[in-house]
């Protein structure tokens, strides 16, 4: 089979890293891809949101079935285009998209679906957003409607800082047009989670489970990333919380999408916060997270490509089981200076050699390019280090040791990625 992959940060380079072990691959292509990926798949140059090019390249190759890795492809319909041309995507269509696209949507099918969540309210008037803010005070949450790279989330402590988030997003427009609206809600308590599952439209086959690190800084302080690390398992998620998520929220948000016509089909990720009354969704994304995705392709067994055919081209899930590595791993995220703000690029990464044959893991690239034969970094996020190991203390002691072969200036990573974890051990 021919496959491409759409993306060029770490998720992608697991992806691609995860898909060429299968047997049925005979080409595998990335657009536009990184250093990283170049080692295991033809790149291609066009944007990940260049959906009309990515469109004819498909046809012209006789792509067997294309990837998406980030949601912004999704969200432009770029799976409504492959089908319209009869070609097999892995993915939700644009209306379905919306889950991730539009988080005043994703709220609307929760409270249709009696989904648990926090009490919420979206407004596409600043002022009116500040007299609600005012009326229910704080803590509270003040997100961007729309899409905003995983930044668009303000937690505030205050009514003035939330105030003052709405003025950044709506008047000051930080995140553009994703700041036209609003949702301002309930600040929820708890240990947050990370739930995905594959879906057919039908059956919901569940992921493991994992957990992310959210702020730049150990100890979760400082400004909110796309993920500083991941984990899996997530010990928190018990069996029995499992299937509390599965019951109140995979399946019923499934199941009434379809009821309304829209056939949801790909990854579905549910962002939690496990709180004292049980788990609540914080959002929905509509692709793999990123780095979670890292930690799960790492002890993934089951071929992947067979499960996103399954998929994409009508055979359905049903009946299917997914196989994990019984080790745990860990991803550690190497970020540039900077960053989530303004950081340089063109640093040069040194020490990766040393790790080529590291046998308990593997580093994916997010931001790097070739230069003159020099890998440099190209990106906020550059690396993800990501290791097994037998529990989750051991993968993220193999993690940092790896870590610790790689250098360049200014590189900018946490040191406490687990640390949840191994308190719920202790």
């Amino acid at each position: 089979m021919k496959v491409l992959v759409i993306g060029s940060g770490g998720r992608e380079h697991a992806l691609v890293w995860k898909l060429r072990q299968s047997p049925r691959i005979s080409r595998l292509y990335c657009a536009p891809g990184n250093a990283g990926i170049a080692e295991l798949a033809e790149l291609v140059d066009i944007a990940a949101d260049d959906v009309n090019r990515i469109v004819r390249f498909a046809q012209s190759e006789q792509i067997d079935l294309t990837v998406p890795g980030p949601e912004l492809p999704l969200t432009l319909g770029i799976i409504d285009e492959l089908e319209r041309h009869g070609l097999p995507g892995f993915g939700p269509t644009k209306t379905a998209a919306q889950l991730e696209g539009s988080k005043a949507f994703a709220k609307d099918v929760m409270r249709r679906e009696h989904v648990p969540t926090g009490f919420y309210s979206s407004f596409t008037d600043a002022d009116d957003a500040v007299r609600y803010i005012q009326e229910v005070g704080a803590p509270i949450v003040v997100k961007a409607d729309g899409l905003a790279a995983g930044k668009g989330v303000m937690v505030c402590a205050s009514v003035n800082e939330a105030e003052e988030a709405v003025n950044e997003i709506m008047r000051s427009r930080i995140f553009g047009d994703a700041g036209s609206r609003v949702v301002v809600e309930e600040c929820l308590q708890g240990e947050e989670v990370s739930f995905m599952a594959l879906t057919d439209g039908t059956t919901v086959l569940p992921l493991a489970s994992s957990q992310d690190h959210k702020r730049v800084g150990d100890g979760d302080t400082g400004p909110n990333t796309g993920g500083m690390g991941a984990y899996s398992p997530a010990p928190v998620l018990t069996e029995a919380m499992h299937e509390r998520i599965m019951a109140e929220i995979m399946r019923p948000v499934v199941r009434g999408l379809a009821e309304k016509g829209i056939a949801y089909r790909g990854v579905l990720y549910a962002g939690l916060m496990i709180t004292a009354d049980g788990p609540k969704v914080l959002e929905f994304n509509v692709r793999f997270g990123d780095p979670e995705c890292q930690a799960l392709m790492m002890r993934l067994r089951t071929d992947l490509l067979d499960l996103m055919c399954a998929v994409a081209t009508g055979q359905g899930l049903a009946g299917r089981q997914v196989e994990w590595d019984p080790r745990a791993s860990a991803c550690v995220v190497l970020a540039a200076e900077g960053y989530p703000g303004r950081y340089e690029r063109g640093k040069e990464i040194e020490g990766l050699e040393q790790l080529r044959d590291w046998k308990n893991g593997m580093v994916f690239h997010a931001g790097t390019e070739r230069q003159d034969g020099r890998l440099v970094t190209n990106g906020g996020r550059v690396l993800g280090v990501t290791a097994l190991g037998n529990g989750i203390a051991d993968a993220v002691k193999e993690a940092y040791n790896a870590t610790s072969k790689i250098r360049w200036q200014g590189m900018l990573y946490r040191r406490d990625i687990g640390r949840r974890a191994m308190e719920h051990r202790a």
